[in-house]
């Protein structure tokens, strides 16, 4: 069998691709043993990228939404820097402060 969906272990099927978001995206990279569907990668690419843009354009400052934390945190091992390390503090710092 070929198509979406067709890789041993993955949990993407033709119905999880056409409702493809980020957040889907994610759940079906964390449950997927082996190669990724392409579009499940692309789709990860593409907010990686959005998430990166925010970054580079406030280092000092930009706060990740939950969402684009647990992206960029499972697209870290790619990401190196000073910058990352401390938008992961700042993530940390601003989300769990007012939890107290």
């Amino acid at each position: 069998m070929t198509g979406h969906g067709s890789t041993t272990n993955n949990p993407a099927s033709d119905a999880d691709v056409k409702q493809l978001t980020p957040k889907r995206a994610l759940d079906i990279a964390r449950g997927t043993e082996g190669q990724m569907e392409p579009d499940v990668l692309a789709c990860l690419q593409d907010a990686m990228a959005e998430i990166s843009s925010k970054l580079d354009t406030y280092p000092d400052s930009y706060i990740f939404t939950k969402l684009e934390f647990a992206i960029f945190n499972y697209c870290r091992p790619r990401i190196l820097g000073d910058t990352a390390q401390q938008a992961v503090d700042r993530f940390w710092r601003t989300t769990y402060a007012t939890d107290q």
